[in-house]
């Protein structure tokens, strides 16, 4: 995986079901910088669909998803 910098901020969304993750990492974008980072851990089944579309919709960059064992992670990088 491309070198990334530093998180900006981790949001811990496993045990929370849709539509809460998604309100958890729009809120959290919203305090972001342009460039930024943010890390979202979930394992909603619904996540990677409803992540992938609002990254899409905002302007963001969904730079990768990681399957762990009992959740995914999520690097979205706050577009302009």
């Amino acid at each position: 995986m491309a070198d990334i910098g530093p998180l900006a901020e981790s949001l811990d969304c496993v045990g929370l079901y849709c539509p809460e993750p998604l309100f958890q990492t729009r809120e959290a974008m919203d305090r972001l910088e342009p460039g930024d980072v943010l890390e979202v851990l979930a394992d909603d089944p619904a996540a990677q669909e409803d992540l992938t579309r609002f990254a899409r919709r905002a302007g963001h960059e969904l730079v990768s998803i990681e399957d762990n064992d009992d959740h995914k992670r999520f690097l979205i990088r706050k577009g302009e």
